[in-house]
């Protein structure tokens, strides 16, 4: 069966000339004036455009590769077509691009960008962790520690949901070894002048993630030494966590769903509980999502297979050997 764009309602087609088209054939009218159209979809069509010439496609060899009609693609082009993800689809492959592409995806804007993209394309874990630590240390962001390259820092990062051990046991870590805590939550809540549930209520996700960037940079700028205990989403977003990569030593704390559930409740808080049944499968959703990024702290302490005492002690074990501190 053919695929079609179906014209958006309301919306006059444009025919391959570029002028508007009726049911039955062309009429005199010229194309919808800029005000009419959605800005994403003119930016959209440009770049099909653009990338159609780039190929050295006509519009009529790109309705053959694509089985979608020119007057559909002369549509999508002036952006009064509302494609369909399917029929985006089919023009990224009849145009050998990625639909990140299309929709003008930051990594796509540039042929810098592109060629970058190019070389890490296909490339495994390990070697874009090497990539991304030589590119911290080019452009002096800081990389990745113990790749060999550089000393460890003595800011120690813990990492992991909520109810993972972070505060109780980064707590008795900086008394073992005369460093600083700092829970960053509550350095969020300084600068803000109210609680994160505020903030985020009142200003939203955009603004906490400000906040949270601004208290790790005001962190790392103030101590050389400290044991920091940071929030479970810290990892959502990646300039933040490229922070903490290139200036923390950072600690995954594991912990089974069902113990971060236990120790949110025992601290009080029993929402997970109270306002949804399916607050487990919430929970686990929310650890399966972000695991992949804890997974880039350096070192990992399981605190389900341990006493608070036994995580406590092998954490102790992995911090000291990491900074090379005896005892």
């Amino acid at each position: 069966m053919s695929s079609t764009i179906l014209p958006h309602a309301g919306l006059t087609p444009i025919g391959p000339d570029g002028h508007a088209e009726a049911a039955n054939g062309p009429v005199p009218a010229d194309e919808p004036a800029a005000g009419q159209k959605h800005p994403f979809l003119v930016a959209l069509g440009e770049r099909v455009r653009a990338l159609r010439s780039r190929r050295g496609m006509t519009r009529k060899a790109l309705s053959l590769a694509t089985d979608v009609s020119e007057r559909h693609l002369a549509n999508l082009e002036y952006g009064v077509g509302n494609a369909s993800i399917l029929i985006l689809l089919q023009v990224a492959q009849a145009l050998q691009c990625s639909i990140a592409e299309l929709v003008g995806d930051v990594t796509t804007r540039s042929p810098e960008w592109l060629l970058l993209r190019e070389l890490l394309e296909q490339r495994d874990e390990a070697t874009l962790r090497r990539v991304r630590a030589a590119v911290g240390e080019l452009l002096g962001t800081g990389g990745d520690h113990g790749q060999g390259t550089q000393a460890r820092s003595s800011r120690v990062a813990l990492v992991g949901l909520r109810g993972a051990g972070k505060s109780t046991l980064g707590a008795m870590l900086a008394e073992d070894l005369g460093f600083p805590f700092v829970e960053l939550s509550r350095q969020i809540e300084q600068f803000a002048g109210c609680s994160i549930s505020e903030i985020q209520a009142l200003y939203g996700q955009n603004a906490y993630r400000r906040y949270e960037r601004r208290a790790l940079e005001e962190a790392v700028q103030i101590y050389p030494e400290a044991v920091i205990a940071t929030p479970g989403g810290i990892v959502s977003d990646p300039a933040t966590f490229n922070q903490l990569l290139a200036h923390c030593t950072t600690v995954w704390l594991q912990a089974d769903p069902e113990d971060h559930m236990k120790r949110v409740v025992a601290q009080g808080d029993t929402r997970p509980i109270a306002a949804s049944r399916e607050a487990m499968d919430d929970l686990k959703s929310i650890l399966a999502g972000r695991a992949a990024f804890y997974s880039k702290a350096e070192f990992h302490v399981d605190t389900s297979a341990h006493t608070l005492e036994a995580a406590f002690a092998e954490l102790r074990r992995v911090v000291r050997g990491a900074l090379g501190i005896s005892g």
